[in-house]
């Protein structure tokens, strides 16, 4: 019998991998609320970007957005780490 390693290459339960929603928010069939970064992807279609390299560089409001919802993922699922 051949034993097999597997090895992690990427990313594992992180909000962007894995999503994430406030239960008492869920509404079947609509977009809903989330700790992944969603938004920068919406923001990005609002954009006359033709999705080539290299892609637009991002504002400083929409970066802090970005901290702020991995924060508030990291605060709900380990409190008082963050």
């Amino acid at each position: 019998m051949e034993i097999k390693t597997i090895i992690l290459i990427d990313e594992i339960f992180t909000p962007d991998s894995s999503r994430f929603w406030p239960k008492d928010q869920y509404e079947p069939g609509k977009s809903q609320p989330s700790f992944d970064k969603q938004f920068v992807r919406d923001y990005l279609e609002t954009l006359d970007w033709d999705k080539t390299p290299p892609g637009p560089e991002l504002s400083p409001d929409i970066v802090l957005k970005t901290s702020e919802k991995y924060l508030q993922a990291l605060n709900i699922l380990i409190p008082n780490k963050a």
